[in-house]
């Protein structure tokens, strides 16, 4: 075998890995993994800042369902991907990050850029390693794409001091590769998917609750046959937004917070629950001690660490979801449920999500439906986080999973427009764009020369309201209307906080993000009017570059249904007042 350095066994271990690309920056205690990337098959995107690195890496892994890959120096270079980290783990995505160290002579001597990264990390990853023999290299790395990928996916990271990659020894790549502690369950027990399927069988208000653990799994397909089969309704998280028909009166559409009023009515009237791949987050159940009073609550998922962790649960199904629901499929009894439809349909009559289309007024709603209409549910959407995140996952209507990307459990703004870059850069012939709050997408929009210099078309829809629009809508009904300092035009001279924004009043916006985005050599175009939405929205499409669209929407447009946090789902909010 030939002998290598340690940097040249990370590349060629990448290589083995069929990584295709890798996000991030060089620094001081990396650059021996950078001389060794320089010349190979690796294709290498030089990010603006590392945080953006790890969440393009995110992107790119959310949507093709590949493990996503970035490096980093030491330092302040492994510590600002924390928050990609974060981002990833609590929305179970599959990364791999890769950290420069000091040399493990001075490792806890306070040496030049040095962080104890694996302790730092040990929080927002998976598992993380910091490998301090060159043998251990190869090894190290399989074991990290194995742990990344399999079970309930997750970032891990790979600490390596710069010594280790300067060191040489024989490179050998493992073929498979077992850890002792460390044996995801997929195949759930018999008995358990029996007793859920009888209970399911007997009753009269059952509803599926789908997590993006059906997309982990590609059990799109077993939801939807179960569902049809037994006259099962389907609501969905956030993150599960495209894995079921929105088109079929079986869809609910997204239950929780800012989720419809029929999905929410609707959990809370079930007798049965079968929550698939989904981990009960606040966000869904509202106030815990109220959520779905009358249901059992059967609970598929492969991660046991989650079952009754938040919810009761009255069945566990541990195990893969699609193997979990190929064989409950056959166990199914074919049924109408009349009546339980017959309820749905007027939750959604009496209730349908709604604002104000008659009105010539710039609703960001309207401006998601256009989207939606335009690229026919065909196109990638990344989004940052806020309200529009919100108006985004009710309006837009995806066809299909790995379309809608978006930061659930951590609410990471700044990771859209990376995260829409990524997914640009292993989907090319999609269509992607990303929608914008103007809060957010201040937070890596640098990233745009990424976009320009590798030629990634992604197209950026900025619903600009000129606030951080979620805290001014809480500010709105919980505090008072008090805005306080949550306006993005505030300029010294404004006083502390104002309760009357108007547009043809308040100071100029800064930045003018039509002669921004032109610096870099995007197209920016400006809406100010309801009529020019759809051109501008056709214009983007039609154009063969990055385009960044400011929309100029209601200020104090409100994102509604809602339910206040801490309340109970039977709480949720229609309109402003109630």
């Amino acid at each position: 075998m030939a002998k290598k350095t340690g940097a040249q066994i990370i590349v060629e271990s990448l290589l083995k890995e069929q990584v295709e690309i890798v996000f991030g920056i060089p620094g001081g205690q990396a650059l021996p993994i950078f001389n060794a990337i320089h010349g190979s098959k690796l294709n290498f995107i030089l990010t603006r800042h590392e945080q953006a690195a790890s969440h393009m890496a995110d992107g790119y892994a959310r949507s093709t369902g590949k493990v996503g890959v970035c490096i980093v120096t030491s330092g302040p270079g492994a510590t600002n991907i924390i928050t990609g980290l974060g981002t990833a783990y609590m929305d179970s995505v599959p990364l791999v990050a890769i950290t420069g160290q000091v040399a493990t002579t001075v490792l806890g001597q306070d040496a030049f850029q040095e962080a104890d990264t694996t302790g730092i990390t040990r929080s927002v990853t998976k598992h993380n390693f910091l490998v301090k023999d060159v043998k251990d290299l190869a090894k190290t790395i399989k074991k990290a794409f194995y742990i990344a990928a399999t079970g309930r996916p997750g970032p891990v990271l790979v600490d390596i001091p710069v010594d280790v990659q300067q060191g040489i020894c024989e490179f050998i790549y493992p073929k498979k590769i077992e850890i002792r502690s460390y044996k995801p369950n997929y195949n759930a027990d018999y008995a358990q998917i029996k007793r859920a399927t009888d209970i399911i069988n007997k009753s009269e208000k059952p509803i599926f609750y789908a997590g993006a653990g059906i997309i982990v799994s590609n059990a799109e397909n077993e939801i939807l046959k179960i569902s049809r089969k037994a006259d099962i309704p389907v609501t969905n998280t956030l993150l599960a937004v495209g894995t079921y028909p929105y088109d079929t009166n079986l869809s609910l559409g997204m239950l929780g917070m800012h989720g419809t009023f029929c999905a929410n009515r609707a959990i809370q009237a079930a007798d049965v629950i079968v929550a698939v791949g989904a981990r009960f987050d606040d966000r869904c159940t509202g106030k815990v001690c109220d959520f779905a009073k009358k249901a059992n609550i059967i609970h598929i998922d492969i991660d046991s660490a989650v079952i009754s962790k938040i919810v009761g649960v009255d069945i566990p199904v541990i195990g893969d979801a699609k193997t979990i629901l190929k064989e409950m499929s056959t166990l199914i009894v074919k049924k109408e449920r009349k009546n339980w439809i017959k309820m749905i349909d007027l939750w959604k009559k009496e209730h349908p999500l709604s604002y104000d289309k008659d009105d010539n007024k710039l609703h960001p709603q309207y401006v998601i439906e256009k989207i939606s209409e335009l690229t026919n549910g065909e196109a990638i959407i990344a989004t940052e986080v806020g309200q529009h995140q919100m108006w985004a996952a009710q309006y837009y209507k995806a066809k299909r999973s790995r379309l809608f990307l978006s930061s659930g459990g951590l609410g990471t703004m700044g990771f859209g427009y990376p995260a829409g870059i990524g997914a640009k850069f292993g989907n090319s012939e999609k269509e992607v764009i990303v929608i914008a709050g103007d809060g957010s997408f201040q937070m890596n929009m640098q990233e745009m020369a990424v976009a320009i210099l590798n030629e990634v078309n992604v197209k950026t829809v900025i619903l600009n309201n000129q606030y951080l629009g979620n805290v001014r809508q809480w500010q709105e009904m919980f505090y008072d209307k008090k805005y306080s300092h949550s306006c993005l035009a505030k300029r010294k001279k404004c006083r502390n906080w104002c309760n009357t924004p108007k547009r043809d009043t308040c100071p100029v916006y800064v930045p003018d993000f039509v002669k921004w985005a032109e610096s870099y050599g995007a197209l920016g175009i400006r809406v100010t009017n309801k009529k020019d939405v759809e051109p501008a929205c056709k214009k983007m499409l039609e154009t063969k570059n990055s385009v960044v669209l400011d929309m100029w929407i209601e200020i104090e447009e409100n994102v509604f249904p809602m339910v206040p946090s801490g309340a109970s789902l039977d709480d949720i909010i229609t309109r402003i007042n109630g």
